[in-house]
């Protein structure tokens, strides 16, 4: 039985490709061994069938931002590690390919309010991330709240004037009923604890909230614990 190889060695003898050129085919997902994609070079081989796609480039992979549908109960050191090919939602399966890569070198990208769960973004590009650093002031989130308690009078007209709570003034934040129990905000930057403050400042007590939007980019109908790519035409 012939010793075990690293991948990108067997590859460049049977490609004649360079060892960088192997490290990037493989690392882009372009090889398989015995039909299975292997994204690491270092992997070991020995009789296996190694395949390079025809189609194959010799280029680094394009960082990937992952958007994650994160339950209430989670940090997001715990939404990090559940971030696995498994979890992929099966509706954002098609023409994408998950490899190991692109769960190496993720950040969290987007704080949530405290015991709130909904959209968090978690991104290996550092132009995603500096965006929503730096222009955090610009970019609205939305959030649904299920609340319980009676809404004090023209509570609504005070929340989207700026409510006052405990003598200090909250900023102006958009606010609409969905139904009987819950309401939708949005606001830009929201500091934490803000959405807790402004519901206290109109006599309401939260019961659960979850983030539903930032920016341009919605978590649509990802079930909790699954994610998904951020596609090439969403913007934040």
């Amino acid at each position: 039985m012939s010793e075990p190889t690293r991948l990108s060695k067997r590859l460049i003898e049977l490609k004649g490709c360079s060892r960088r050129e192997a490290e990037l085919f493989i690392e882009g997902g372009w090889v398989t061994v015995d039909g299975e994609v292997i994204d690491e070079p270092q992997f070991k081989v020995t009789h296996q069938a190694v395949v390079l796609d025809p189609q194959a480039k010799a280029v680094a992979p394009e960082p990937v931002t992952l958007l994650f549908h994160q339950g209430a109960d989670m940090t997001p050191e715990q939404a990090l590690a559940a971030l696995t090919a498994d979890n992929l939602s099966a509706e954002h399966r098609f023409g994408r390919r998950p490899l190991k890569g692109h769960f190496l070198r993720l950040t969290c990208a987007g704080e949530l309010q405290a015991n709130a769960g909904g959209l968090q973004v978690f991104t290996q590009d550092y132009r995603m991330l500096r965006k929503l650093t730096d222009d955090k002031g610009k970019i609205e989130h939305e959030y649904l709240v299920e609340i319980t308690g009676e809404m004090s009078p023209h509570g609504l007209n005070r929340l989207h004037h700026g409510a006052t709570y405990k003598g200090r003034e909250l900023p102006a934040v958009k606010c609409s009923w969905q139904n009987e129990t819950r309401l939708r905000f949005a606001m830009k930057n929201p500091q934490p604890g803000l959405l807790a403050q402004l519901c206290a400042s109109v006599g309401l007590t939260i019961v659960s909230m979850r983030r539903l939007r930032i920016g341009g980019v919605s978590m649509g109908k990802l079930p909790v614990g699954q994610w998904r790519y951020l596609a090439i035409n969403e913007k934040f």
